[in-house]
Parts: structure tokens; sequence; C-alpha cells
């Protein structure tokens, strides 16, 4: 379904307190000033900007990472469709909807349910666990668990972890940090016993475990 008007439905969720933040953008508003949706708690905002080559720039919270992600997006693409999304660079989760009000409202629905089961099996009881800025630079810190829970769950749920269980076992994975530095993680499957070990020892080991598609444990 193409939209007719030049105006569509914006939103994003807040990761800090979880709600939904949506609203209506026009290209005229748009041609003007930069745009900002911001979360009623005050933590988190969305920011649009038309620019020159006639593309929107979106910079958009992101539910797992502790900065923004920025995006650019034709006027055709951000006007004309009925939903777009635009996902975390690592994840791939969903964390901006572009479309028509009932589109953007479903697809915010579903993203809330998908989140909620994810979060219940890692065992994250706080969004904003998941955005203390240094929250790699300490082994013992327990927003670290928190993220490493999250994408264990994540990684589970979509049938991205291999291990050495057979037919009918039910693989069971967790994670302990390694002596005696402790900087380093192993996964584990506690009903086979094969894991894997990986580096969190700077911001770019985090992000490549952040960025994770499959997960082999041996």
């Amino acid at each position: 379904m193409i939209l007719d008007s030049k105006e569509t439905t914006v939103a994003y969720r807040c990761p800090h307190c979880g709600a939904g933040v949506m609203s209506v953008v026009g290209i005229f508003a748009l041609s003007g000033d930069m745009i900002k949706l911001k979360c009623s708690c005050g933590k988190s905002e969305l920011m649009l900007q038309y620019s020159k080559d006639k593309s929107v720039r979106i910079t958009a919270p992101c539910i797992i990472c502790p900065k923004p992600h920025n995006y650019s997006v034709s006027t055709g693409v951000f006007f004309s469709n009925e939903l777009f999304r635009l996902g975390c660079t690592y994840t791939g989760l969903d964390i901006c909807f572009i479309g028509s009000k009932d589109a953007v409202l479903e697809a915010l629905k579903e993203n809330e349910s998908m989140l909620l089961g994810m979060f219940e099996e890692a065992g994250v009881t706080s969004l904003d666990a998941l955005h203390k800025e240094d929250r790699f630079d300490d082994a013992d810190d327990p927003f670290v668990e928190d993220v490493i829970r999250f994408m264990l769950a994540e990684l589970k749920e979509e049938g991205s972890i291999h291990c050495k269980c057979g037919e009918g076992e039910l693989p069971k994975y967790t994670f302990e940090f390694v002596a005696p530095d402790y900087e380093d993680i192993r996964i584990i499957c506690e009903t086979c016993g094969g894991s894997v070990t990986i580096p969190m020892t700077s911001a770019v080991n985090a992000e490549a475990f952040l960025g994770l598609d499959e997960l082999y444990l041996k």
C-alpha cells in the first residue's frame, strides 16, 4: 500500500522506560528545522532532519546499544511506505518504525511482545541496565551480565547457538567470567558441556559480541 499524503508516522521505543514514542511528521515541518521526538520520561529522543540531497537523516535511540544509530532514508521511502523499519546496526532488532499510523502501532505492539519475552528469558529487569556507557569496563558490573543474558536469549530464540546436544536433548546455556583477570566470558551449555570463550577486553570486542549472528560451542 502506498500512502498519498506527504506525512507519515514515526515511532521508536524509549531504551530507558520502554514506552513507545510516536508522532506524525509532515514534509513541510521536516523541511524546516530539526524535529525531535522526545519521550515523556526525558531520557531519550529521536531526531529527524531534512538534508540537501532530499533525504531524511534519522538519529534513533537503541534498546541495546549505549549510543543512538544514524540513518539516511530517501523522502520517497520516508513518506510513501505503509511500514518501514530501521534496525540496530549490531543486533538487527527493530528500533524505529515509519509509515501509516495503524501499521506503526501494530509494529510497536509486536516489538513490545518480542522484547518482553526476550527480557524475561534473559532475566533483564531494567532497560536502564542496558544503557550504562561503561558497562563493559568492569567484569563484575551487573550491567554487563544483563547485556550478555539478553544477547544469549536473542541468539537462542533465533536458533543461532550451536552445541553438541543431540536430538531430544534440551540445551541450557549459561556463562561465566574467565579467571584470573575475569575480562573474557565463557559461554557454556550445561547439557552437553560445549563451550566457547569470547574476549571482552575492549569496546571493539564488546561491539563484536553484540553483532554476533551465530555462536558455536565446542
